[in-house]
C-alpha cells in the first residue's frame, strides 16, 4: 500500500507554473496544470547547471509532452517521465503526486 504525505493546499500552487518544496531534505519541483487537472513532481536539481532551479522553469508542451524548460541552459524535461528531451540519457527523478480533497500529496518509494 502506498503511503501519501501531505505537502500543501492546491491554492498554494501557482497555476501553470512551478514551486519548490523541501521534503525529507530533498528539493522537489511541483508543477500544477489546472486545465489538465494535473500535478507533477520531479527533482528541482538541474543536472546540466548543477543548480536547484527547475521549479522556476517555464512549462509548456513540446511534441505533445508536458515539459519544463530549465531556466539556466534551456534543456527540456518531460514532466511525466523526467527524461531530458534533448538528451534521453539524462533523466530526473519523478515522484507520484496527486490532489486529494484540495491537498497536494506525494508518495516516495514507488514508481510514478
Amino acid at each position: 500500500m502506498t503511503e501519501w504525505s501531505d505537502i500543501c493546499a492546491v491554492d498554494d500552487l501557482q497555476p501553470d507554473s512551478g514551486v519548490c518544496a523541501l521534503i525529507d531534505n530533498r528539493q522537489i519541483a511541483i508543477f500544477y496544470l489546472p486545465r489538465e487537472q494535473a500535478v507533477f513532481a520531479l527533482d528541482n536539481h538541474d543536472p546540466f547547471s548543477h543548480a536547484n532551479v527547475l521549479s522556476r522553469g517555464m512549462i509548456g508542451d513540446l511534441r505533445g509532452e508536458p515539459m519544463v524548460a530549465s531556466p539556466m541552459y534551456k534543456q527540456h524535461f518531460s514532466l511525466k517521465t523526467g527524461v531530458c528531451l534533448e538528451d534521453e540519457a539524462v533523466k530526473l527523478q519523478t515522484y507520484n503526486v496527486r490532489i486529494d480533497k484540495q491537498r497536494v500529496q506525494i508518495a516516495f518509494g514507488s514508481e510514478p
